[in-house]
């Protein structure tokens, strides 16, 4: 996949107008605040029909206006040029792929398959539990349409499951039990496989680039542990169901599960320095880079916002030699920072100032 052109209309700061992007590496040039990160959201809102930045795309449109409308012409694996669009007009959404507007953003996701390296990303090793379940349940609904389909069935049963808790509807529950412990095995099962796949990649990753003989890796811990069919899952359900009614929500499920990065000393964010929880943090992005490439035997467009400047000069060369299966890149940088040993050739390198992205000067 590669996005050749983007084009603005009311989209934060940014000039209206496009900017070409018919290259493998989009460098993106300046200081704070000018405007870089957005554009790298906008192509996340293209690729994922919501933002890395907020819960809410609506912020995104200019201040003072009531519409805001993106766009991106790309091409695809197979050389056809496709194009999605975003409009968001007085807070009503509306996704348009090729002419057509979609109602699922499923449709959007196994287009265009991006991944962002942001300054969010420390909170993987560190952060609650939520962030690492938030990225592996990305990680894997990339590449696996049924665990997404699971994973929104589950999350619909379990809002509904609470709600009856909340409102003393209690003769419904045994109802969403069943549905509940069918759909969040099938999960289970699959992060269970999923983080053993996953670390083929991530402790090589952390060794290579840290020069340490650390030996650093996930483990899933489940919320239902030991039980591994609907009716045991049931049961269990039942017996905690006092619990639950105290506590006005399902205490357990795949919703609690934890995914905890380790060393031979513990839990990595006991034992680590700062230094190695920030390089393990970014690492999880560009090992979730190779996993989708390993999967699907495609190649992601990658979004770099600013995240190197977390690691000094060597891991920062050692992380951009290793930084080699994508599709296409857009890095943000500051002014004059030295990113690349040498000047590579497929490069288009842009100065974005006040929102205005103009040519850099060779």
């Amino acid at each position: 996949m590669l996005f050749k052109e983007l084009k603005y209309f009311n989209f934060r700061n940014i000039a209206n107008g496009s900017i070409h992007t018919d290259s493998r590496n989009v460098i993106l040039e300046g200081c704070n605040g000018q405007g870089k990160t957005n554009i790298l959201e906008s192509v996340y809102i293209l690729s994922y029909g919501s933002s890395f930045r907020t819960a809410n795309v609506k912020e995104a449109i200019a201040f003072g206006q009531q519409r805001m409308h993106i766009a991106a012409i790309a091409q695809d694996e197979d050389g056809q040029l496709r194009k999605v669009e975003y409009i968001n007009q007085q807070g009503k959404r509306r996704i348009m792929l090729d002419g057509k507007t979609i109602h699922d953003r499923k449709d959007l996701i196994y287009s265009f398959p991006v991944i962002v390296f942001s300054h969010e990303d420390i909170d993987f090793v560190k952060g609650e539990p939520e962030y690492r379940r938030r990225f592996f349940d990305q990680t894997f609904s990339m590449y696996d349409p049924l665990y997404l389909d699971s994973l929104r069935s589950y999350r619909s049963i379990l809002a509904q499951r609470n709600a009856a808790i909340k409102s003393g509807q209690l003769s419904l529950i045994t109802l969403y039990d069943e549905r509940l412990a069918r759909h969040g095995l099938e999960i289970s099962h699959k992060r269970m496989k999923g983080v053993e796949d996953f670390n083929r990649i991530f402790p090589d990753l952390y060794r290579r680039i840290s020069g340490s003989d650390i030996d650093i890796t996930i483990r899933y811990q489940r919320s239902w542990k030991d039980l591994s069919s609907v009716d045991e899952v049931m049961e269990y359900l039942e017996s905690t169901r006092d619990r639950d009614i105290r506590m006005m929500t399902t205490s357990s499920g795949i919703h609690r599960d934890r995914f905890t990065v380790y060393d031979q000393n513990g839990p990595f964010v006991q034992s680590g320095s700062t230094g190695q929880i920030r390089l393990a943090s970014v690492l999880f992005r560009l090992a979730q880079s190779r996993f989708f490439n390993q999967m699907t035997g495609k190649l992601p467009v990658i979004l770099v916002d600013d995240v190197l400047l977390e690691l000094d000069a060597s891991k920062r060369a050692s992380f951009l030699s290793l930084m080699d299966g994508y599709s296409q890149a857009f890095f943000t940088f500051l002014p004059d920072e030295k990113y690349f040993a040498a000047r590579k050739d497929d490069m288009i390198e842009y100065v974005v100032e006040e929102g205005k992205v103009g040519k850099k000067a060779q």
